[in-house]
């Protein structure tokens, strides 16, 4: 396994969000985390990437316990954040946040470059100058994706890919994610679309109140509609 999170229990003061949460990811693997919103979904990617830490539990990446390492140190074991939001930075071009982040610390023989960000998503090379505060919804997401690509990461994580984005700039999206996984990049990734995330990705986490209430394969997802109505319906 690639990423292994094992039982952690995360505090946002005397509040507790997560209650025992686990999950693996292996190299090559596209994995979902699916629940409702407030149910700890972004509290377990801020626990994977040292934004919080755990109270307990462990939070292992290849041989690495990272459970307590801050998250610049946790980034360089290559993690790649997408964030809820996007969070570009505003005062910044968009070549300015491509390059501010980019590194192949592992000697990619095919690393990621801004020509290669710009293959992926065209529609930035209009907009290198800009800053990144005046870009639009859509076109801030692209930026977020290709600024964590151009870590050049091990493992991709997404949470909320696709919110408040146009239908067609969420099919852009998905289809970057589809050439992603083509390419063997591990993804984890948190979206409501659930069509899509079960047209890209190998294994499913339903979470629920802060612990993995399912989880299993695609076909496996589509055998229980109704656990997909009970946990994730509206």
């Amino acid at each position: 396994m690639m990423l292994r999170v094992e039982e952690i229990e995360t505090f946002y003061g005397a509040s507790q969000a997560l209650f025992g949460m686990s999950l693996k990811i292996g190299s090559n693997e596209v994995v979902t985390l699916m629940g409702r919103n407030g149910m700890g979904k972004t509290t377990t990617v801020n626990s994977i990437m040292g934004i919080v830490r755990p109270s307990s539990g462990r939070v292992v990446f290849e041989a690495d316990d990272i459970t307590h390492a801050p998250a610049y140190r946790i980034a360089r074991y290559g993690i790649g954040l997408v964030p809820e939001g996007r969070q570009v930075f505003p005062n910044l071009s968009v070549r300015e946040n491509l390059i501010a982040t980019a590194a192949n610390r592992f000697n990619s023989r095919d690393p990621w470059t801004v020509e290669s960000v710009l293959a992926m998503f065209p529609e930035l090379e209009a907009r290198m100058t800009s800053m990144a505060n005046l870009l639009s919804g859509g076109e801030q997401q692209m930026l977020a994706i290709g600024r964590a690509l151009m870590t050049n990461p091990k493992l991709l994580i997404l949470d909320e890919a696709t919110e408040g984005l146009a239908p067609l700039i969420r099919h852009e999206i998905w289809n970057c994610l589809e050439r992603l996984k083509k390419a063997g990049q591990a993804i984890l990734v948190i979206d409501k679309n659930i069509d899509d995330l079960k047209r890209i990705a190998d294994r499913h986490y339903v979470v629920e109140k802060g612990q993995v209430v399912w989880t299993g394969t695609t076909a496996e997802l589509d055998e229980n509609a109704d656990l997909i109505q009970e946990k994730l319906g509206v």
